[in-house]
């Protein structure tokens, strides 16, 4: 069976839900397919708890608040979502637009692209640690979906950058016993969460060792244990949950084959459409790339705003645009249910 739509949103961060909604506002249809099993994209899958401080009108906001505001905003246009799937295949029809296959061999029709994708598909790298797969998804983490999970656990956390930093800060209040572990003392994080770092040590609430992690003790995938490889030999420390943090592994996969332009693994677009080297296939958010781009989510706000009126002419040719503000047309609130 094939699914046909307007509009095929490849990815379903913040960028890829928002541009549901400015698509909607055209009376444009759109289905969003996304790796994960759920929407939220990046925010949900690495640190739904963690504050966003530079979204509009949002002094603070969580990840995940993020992402379920996004997705009561475009509620009323009605998306369609598939998730847990990577698109494997694109090609154009006859009548200029698009064929869609996942993995898992679903076919989709839409007479425009969008790739919302973020860095690709992404997974975080694995620290070069003896078994640590009996570990995985039992006492090592590699992301924090739910802090109450740490509660009152023996921590390691493992990294020198903001991730480690961030989720250190974060986790201790909560935690039992935290211990940061990074090979040198000096980090790649922001100063200030640095310093915080440091005074909380200072103050005994937590452990800096300078290291890395050699082993894992325990059993049956339960930890109790690592071996921390320092300067002055080894130290084992006890621990009951592990967070490594060693970045992210980012991937195009199949997109790299579609035949668009790339630069440094990112896909150029022009600043008018977001439109790519190919007619009809846009990029936006983390994914695009063009001369001063910023990889905020705030840009790719932007852009599906700019996307929405180009894809629009295609799915409609020849129909007259009427730019209208929500703030007093009615058609628009109509649309969104609070004529």
């Amino acid at each position: 069976m094939t699914t046909k739509t307007d509009v095929l949103i490849i990815g379903a961060g913040p960028v890829g839900l928002f541009a549901v909604f400015e698509l909607g506002l055209l009376d444009l249809k759109c289905h969003l397919i996304d790796i994960l099993d759920r929407p939220g994209g990046q925010c949900a899958e690495l640190y739904p708890e963690k504050p966003i401080y530079d979204i509009p009108a949002w002094p603070e906001i969580s990840a995940q608040g993020l992402v379920d505001k996004l997705m009561e905003q475009i509620a009323p246009f009605a998306p369609q979502f598939t998730y847990s799937r990577m698109v494997t295949g694109l090609e154009r029809l006859p009548d200029g637009g698009f064929r869609v296959t996942t993995d898992e061999n679903e076919l989709f029709e839409a007479k425009v692209v969008v790739i919302a994708a973020g860095g690709g598909s992404f997974q975080p790298k694995r620290p070069p640690i003896p078994g640590i797969e009996a570990f995985e998804r039992e006492s090592v983490f590699y992301s924090v979906r739910r802090m109450e999970e740490f509660r009152g656990h023996d921590l390691l956390i493992v990294g020198g950058g903001d991730s480690a930093l961030d989720w250190t800060l974060n986790l201790q209040p909560i935690a039992r016993k935290v211990t940061l572990v990074h090979r040198r003392p000096e980090f790649r994080a922001a100063p200030d969460s640095v310093n915080k770092m440091f005074a909380l040590q200072e103050e005994g609430k937590l452990e800096f060792e300078i290291g890395q992690v050699k082993e894992l003790k325990g059993e049956g995938g339960a930890l109790s244990g690592a071996v921390i490889k320092g300067p002055e030999g080894d130290k084992e420390i006890a621990c009951t949950r592990m967070l490594p943090f060693f970045g992210l592994t980012m991937k195009l996969g199949p997109i790299a084959e579609w035949g668009l332009n790339l630069h440094e693994n990112l896909i150029p677009v022009d600043t008018e459409k977001f439109e790519t080297s190919e007619p009809g296939i846009f990029a936006v958010g983390d994914i695009n790339w063009y001369p001063g781009k910023l990889k905020l989510i705030l840009s790719g706000f932007h852009e599906v705003a700019l996307m929405a009126q180009a894809a629009k002419r295609i799915c409609n040719p020849g129909e007259r645009i009427v730019f209208q503000y929500t703030t007093s047309s009615t058609s628009l609130q109509k649309k969104l249910g609070v004529a």
